[in-house]
């Protein structure tokens, strides 16, 4: 079995492997996408095609919809010529469900597939850009992609895009705002602008990032003014806000030999020169939420009936804030930290530790639940049910807690911050009974002192602010005996800190608190196991 278009001609051998082809006619959908196209997608990697090119392959096959998505990629292009082009943008989804079993289906509704960063394939983007039939152009670039600039000022390649011009940009960001400009010298014709990453408010972060580019062209002279009140009037070009949730790892290696052993022959795992991993599977859980906020003024596909939720944009805040805030990405943040000082490298392994479990659960039920919001359209105790009882247990989820500990510095005042905020503003709530949350706090500092529980080191997942944090604890290695004085004096300026924390902690009431638990944590091998289990056990708050 070979992943391109005449390798599926051989149906009866996939039907044997067990993997359902398309069911459409897919060179009817590229003939169709090709004469009138109406989505566009920019980026190409594993959430791409185990999410909205899925979405797109559910209503092609229901006959809702004759034409498929363009997938363009502004970052890395060797994804495009390693991981589509050689199979005709063709890929294999494996979905890893809890009960052990796999489903897994060829999606075929790319088009397309585009380098933004060779000026032909640009020149092809440009030319879909001018098509009236475009509804939305979607986004899953990482949040990271939407920054123009960092402490040091504006990146190399915004300032140079900001002198030169919409003609033929140089950063991701500014050949999106050119193929805007495009759209706009061409009748300004409407379009919603849909990021689906993974940040709170996500259509204000693009919005943001373009309507930057616009001010400068126009400013400078170099675009037509009128391209600034094209960019700002949302009944012409929207950027609606979404929440995304589908946990889609790298593509394991267990799933590549199942496949290799059912006669799929191109399961080979991708890693580019700029570090993407890839292959031509993608493998990703069950469930999944996407919900977006229903403006759309060029009209839009009927991916509600893929089970993709329209609302308001208050109803996309509350679900974004219910799941980053209280009911998942907290969660997974603790099962990160005490993942790797504790020795697991699997997700769903750490489900089977009770001690664990239970810290989650009281993160969860017993602290975040009472602070969270409740958007009317999902639940968040069914969502937390959900969470620890089939998601994270899932045995078939390749999932690390060295991935998910990346960056965790900018994730705890979002993850955390949000529901201590809550706590501290209304009078039947008190921060200062908490007593998971801060102990994550003291296991994250431990953490960063790169030695698990048994005195061993191990890399520390990057993070922006590593090398400060390190340099600051360095007093505080594992068995050292320090005063709660000494401890005081390490850990203040980081507690006190609201940027890292959301707030000061001290002024919350957990700044003692954390301190205290960090001194149980670092006295000794076996040490961290002990005050999670003495944590999890204690029947009553302090």
């Amino acid at each position: 079995m070979r992943l391109t278009n005449r390798g599926l001609e051989d149906a009866a051998a996939w039907k044997e492997a067990g993997i359902a082809l398309p069911g459409f006619d897919r060179e009817l959908m590229i003939a169709a996408t090709a004469g009138a196209p109406e989505w566009v997608h920019f980026g190409a990697g594993n959430i791409f095609r185990a999410f909205p090119a899925a979405l797109a392959q559910n209503l092609l096959k229901r006959r809702l919809i004759n034409t498929g998505i363009v997938v363009a990629e502004g970052y890395d292009g060797e994804i495009i010529d390693r991981c589509f082009r050689p199979f005709d943008n063709l890929s294999l989804l494996v979905t890893l469900k809890a009960d052990g079993t796999m489903d897994k289906e060829v999606i075929a509704s790319v088009a397309c597939a585009l380098r933004m960063d060779r000026i032909e394939e640009y020149e092809t983007l440009k030319g879909i850009f001018r098509s009236k039939s475009l509804q939305m152009a979607s986004f899953t670039i990482t949040e990271k992609a939407y920054g123009l600039g960092n402490q040091d000022g504006l990146l190399p390649g915004i300032a140079g895009d900001y002198r030169n011009g919409p003609g033929l940009p140089a950063s991701y960001l500014g050949r999106v705002a050119g193929l805007c400009y495009e759209r706009y010298v061409n009748g300004a014709l409407p379009l919603a602008m849909v990021s689906m990453d993974n940040c709170s408010h996500n259509g204000d972060k693009l919005f943001a990032a373009l309507e930057s580019f616009a001010l400068e062209w126009t400013g400078r002279g170099l675009a037509d003014k009128g391209f600034l009140d094209y960019v700002r009037d949302p009944r012409i070009l929207s950027f609606p806000w979404t929440m995304i949730d589908k946990i889609t790892p790298r593509p394991g290696e267990g799933v590549r030999d199942l496949l290799a052993s059912l006669g799929f022959e191109d399961p080979g795992l991708i890693v580019t020169e700029k570090n993407t991993y890839t292959a031509p599977f993608v493998n990703a859980e069950e469930t999944q939420y996407l919900a977006i906020e229903d403006c759309f003024p060029n009209g839009r596909f009927p991916l509600e009936k893929a089970g993709v939720l329209f609302t308001r944009r208050e109803t996309v805040d509350q679900i974004e804030k219910m799941k980053v805030c209280t009911c998942l990405n907290p969660l997974h943040t603790a099962l990160a930290i005490f993942g790797c000082l504790l020795g697991f490298t699997r997700i769903s392994d750490e489900m089977r530790d009770g001690d664990l479990v239970k810290l989650i659960e009281g993160i969860g039920y017993r602290e975040g639940l009472p602070a969270a919001v409740d958007p009317g359209i999902i639940n968040p105790r069914e969502f937390i049910d959900q969470v620890v009882k089939v998601r994270f247990p899932n045995p078939f989820m390749p999932d690390t807690p060295q991935r998910i500990a990346a960056d965790t510095s900018l994730k705890l005042p979002i993850r955390f911050g949000e529901t201590l905020k809550v706590y501290a503003s209304r009078q039947d709530l008190d921060p200062a009974r908490l007593r998971f949350i801060p102990f994550v706090f003291a296991g994250w500092l431990r953490y960063l002192l790169g030695i698990d529980d048994q005195g061993k080191p191990f890399t520390v997942s990057p993070d922006p602010n590593y090398r400060d944090l390190a340099e600051r604890l360095s007093p505080c290695g594992p068995g050292k005996k320090l005063s709660a004085a000494a401890i005081h004096a390490v850990l203040e300026p980081i507690l006190s800190n609201p940027g890292i924390f959301g707030l000061n902690l001290y002024k919350a009431g957990l700044g003692e608190t954390v301190e205290r638990h960090f001194a149980g944590l670092i006295a000794g091998p076996g040490a961290v196991r002990l005050l999670l289990s003495r944590i999890v056990l204690s029947p009553v708050y302090p």
